[in-house]
């Protein structure tokens, strides 16, 4: 039980990162925060994310080339153009890696005010900073696996962050419903969506990217990141920025 709820913990708390910080607030910057809370936040994401930490910097220039060329050539994941969702999150990776250590030009527009703490980042994304984080796991179900099965789990603890990458990247452009027609495959896997927190709303967020919410079309989509971004708001942590929030479904 204790490995189950060690595995929960890292799943909700790593991908609210991924969606607060690195999603919403570093590609599209639904919301401002200072710059203190900023450092606050990058360091929590590596605690959080641990082995499969991303760079908001990284991350947030990939994910505007994702809207930018969606379903094209151009798109850095699609499942219109890799094989299988494993050749899509190695072409991910190494479009990632190239976009965050500054190895190919990128198009001045997508960098305009992306967050960059290089310092920071030079570490929490060093193989060091890996490696630790991975013996800490591995040491973690050393002691608490009571069975043989728990240890099927530990992958997913080490790569979390790119399987949350690919199941909104490949499985959210395969499968579900759409509230709008757009130019692209993104498609809603939930109704209410409980594995994801809301980034599962794909359809929604391709057609408004600008708005913080990416539920709300309908009574069941609740977002619970948006839901806790309104509370940081309300504490003065982010400031949410206004922007018209009702939609209307094509149906």
């Amino acid at each position: 039980m204790t490995i189950i709820i060690f595995v929960v913990i890292l799943w909700y708390s790593g991908l609210f990162f991924q969606s607060f910080f690195l999603h919403r607030y570093a590609a599209h910057q639904t919301f401002t925060m200072s710059k203190t809370a900023e450092r606050i936040t990058y360091i929590l994401t590596w605690i959080f994310q641990g082995p499969s930490y991303l760079s908001a910097y990284g991350y947030g220039i990939m994910h505007r080339i994702h809207h930018a060329f969606t379903d094209t050539e151009k798109d850095p994941h699609s499942p219109s153009y890799d094989e299988n969702l494993f050749a899509m999150m190695w072409k991910t990776k190494n479009i990632y890696q190239d976009i965050n250590n500054d190895r190919i030009e990128v198009d001045k527009k997508f960098k305009i005010n992306i967050p960059q703490w290089k310092r920071f980042d030079a570490f929490a994304s060093s193989r060091l900073s890996r490696v630790l984080w991975g013996a800490l796991y591995i040491a973690f179900f050393a002691v608490f696996a009571t069975a043989w099965w728990q240890w099927l789990l530990l992958p997913i603890a080490l790569f979390m962050a790119p399987v949350h990458g690919v199941i909104i990247n490949w499985f959210a452009h395969i499968i579900g419903y759409t509230n709008f027609k757009t130019t692209d495959t993104s498609k809603n896997l939930f109704r209410f969506d409980f594995l994801m927190m809301g980034e599962g709303y794909h359809n929604n967020h391709h057609k408004f990217a600008a708005r913080p919410n990416f539920g709300g079309v309908h009574w069941y989509e609740i977002d619970v990141t948006y839901a806790i971004m309104k509370m940081l708001h309300a504490v003065g942590f982010i400031k949410l920025k206004p922007i018209a929030l009702k939609v209307k479904a094509v149906r």
